[in-house]
């Protein structure tokens, strides 16, 4: 008798000749690079390094072509992803700092992506950049469902790949900084064996379990250690030295390090996270979990121009308009790699328009926890599965608190932005995605239709924060 897999929260029933077989939970890891580009991977056409591992897991699985990040900059794009929320709802809407170290908290009993996991019994961790609440607030990782966390709780200490600390379950790790910087611990491999820790014990458990793996590379600070990877491309590219921030006040609390190679050293850093993504594969094949494990890869928004990093040197926006901050396109279309061995179509490609507020419905579905409302995310386990019944999109929504506040609305082929909000003279355009992917032509003149529209649309999806004030007069 051929042997049949469910899925949990199926609606099908398994039953043989004299028992019924009982759904077994996939394991979950949930990769998210920092500030990676859509064109800084060789699936999604980059040509001047490669990143095997990753092209290797987008051809055992599908990829998304309009997958959206949660916004464009760290803390609230991570709010998204983890609440099922857009940035018009999510509690967390900028990059907020406060003292002692970190940043505005989730608010104590939010609706996450752990507090899900635990529910459906499953094992949770999350090593990298948290960035969601200090140590002992309510948005500390321990008080959100996290079972263990290694990494930076605080994502502007973040900026240093050789920090003087990391963070254990709320417990500061001090480092050893007497060596001169660029030597010693790089935080990103302490990390990296950290999240192995993890599966290891969590596969011997024999209970399922959710790894979110937020890593800091390829983020702003332009260094990596001195092996063979910036070895094989230091001499590849033209250089332009850049000077930064090597004492003082900001070293190690946010500035970023000066960098000779800073081309050859962005691409060795992501040819760093292809090997992490590739050791992280080789792990779960060792483990005899593999099979039974769903990947996920993401970027949490756009690229970065900072820290020496040149984004149009390597194409790593692709053919999008914009940068990390920007809500054009390539500041918020990212990549998106789903792969389940023998569950998910191996080398698919899909225009279905997403976003990281998805994640939390499709979660949820795929393990069993109950539907819940107020998320405006859509389950996409029946994209996944390659059935009908997928529901798709009215319309996306983004904002950002910054640079004089920023909006946008996408429905179908229509883009409205909305700039310069609390500038005194704001200014909105509209753009045909599909005749102009570039957004070079606007169009609010010519289709005053389309443009009230999108206004409304973009009046309603905004819910005053009074935290994050982003429209004259909140």
């Amino acid at each position: 008798m051929k042997r049949v897999v469910l899925l949990a929260g199926s609606a099908v029933a398994a039953a043989s000749c004299s028992t019924q077989q009982v759904p077994v939970k996939p394991n979950i890891v949930f990769i998210l690079a920092d500030d990676l580009g859509w064109g800084d991977l060789g699936c999604y056409g980059q040509q001047r390094f490669q990143t095997p591992n990753i092209d290797s897991l987008a051809g055992r699985g599908l990829r998304f072509t309009q997958c959206y990040s949660g916004t464009t900059v760290s803390a609230p794009s991570r709010s998204c992803l983890i609440t099922g929320t857009h940035s018009g709802h999510t509690p967390i809407r900028g990059n907020l700092e406060l003292d002692p170290e970190g940043q505005f908290p989730l608010p104590e009993g939010a609706s996450t992506l752990f507090r899900d996991m635990k529910s459906a019994g499953y094992i949770t961790g999350a090593f990298g950049k948290w960035g969601l609440g200090f140590v002992g607030s309510s948005g500390d990782p321990a008080a959100q469902g996290v079972d263990s966390f290694y990494g930076f709780n605080c994502q502007l200490l973040a900026h240093s790949y050789y920090p003087d600390h990391l963070c254990e379950n709320g417990n500061r790790i001090d480092l050893d900084t007497d060596m001169p910087y660029g030597e010693g611990a790089y935080a990103p491999d302490l990390i990296h064996q950290k999240a192995k820790e993890f599966l290891s014990d969590a596969a011997a458990s024999g209970k399922p379990f959710f790894m979110w793996y937020p890593t800091t590379i390829p983020h702003a600070e332009l260094i990596t250690p001195e092996d063979s990877l910036i070895q094989r491309y230091r001499g590849m590219f033209p250089e332009t030295p850049f000077h930064g921030t090597d004492d003082g006040p900001f070293f190690r609390k946010g500035g970023y390090c000066s960098q000779e190679y800073p081309h050859a050293t962005f691409a060795a850093m992501i040819a760093r996270l292809d090997w992490y993504v590739g050791d992280i594969i080789r792990q779960l094949k060792d483990l005899g979990v593999y099979d039974n494990t769903v990947i996920i890869f993401s970027s949490d928004n756009g690229p970065h121009k900072e820290g020496g990093a040149d984004p149009d040197f390597f194409d790593s926006n692709g053919p999008w308009r914009g940068y990390k901050r920007d809500v054009y396109e390539g500041g918020i279309r990212v990549p998106m790699i789903i792969s389940w061995e023998g569950h998910i179509k191996s080398g698919a490609e899909t225009p279905f328009m997403c976003s990281f507020w998805d994640m939390m419905p499709t979660l949820r579905e795929l393990t069993g926890v109950a539907p819940v409302r107020g998320l405006d995310g859509i389950s996409l386990l029946p994209l996944l599965q390659g059935r009908r019944g997928q529901k798709e999109h009215d319309y996306l929504y983004f904002e950002f608190q910054e640079l004089g506040g920023r909006q946008a609305v996408r429905q179908g082929p229509w883009k409205l932005v909305h700039m310069d909000i609390r500038s005194g003279n704001p200014r909105y355009e509209l753009y045909n995605l599909d005749d102009d992917p570039g957004e070079t032509t606007d169009l609010a003149a010519a289709r005053p239709d389309i443009l009230s529209k999108l206004q409304a649309i973009m009046e309603s999806a905004h819910t005053p924060n009074p935290d994050f004030p982003l429209l004259p007069g909140e």
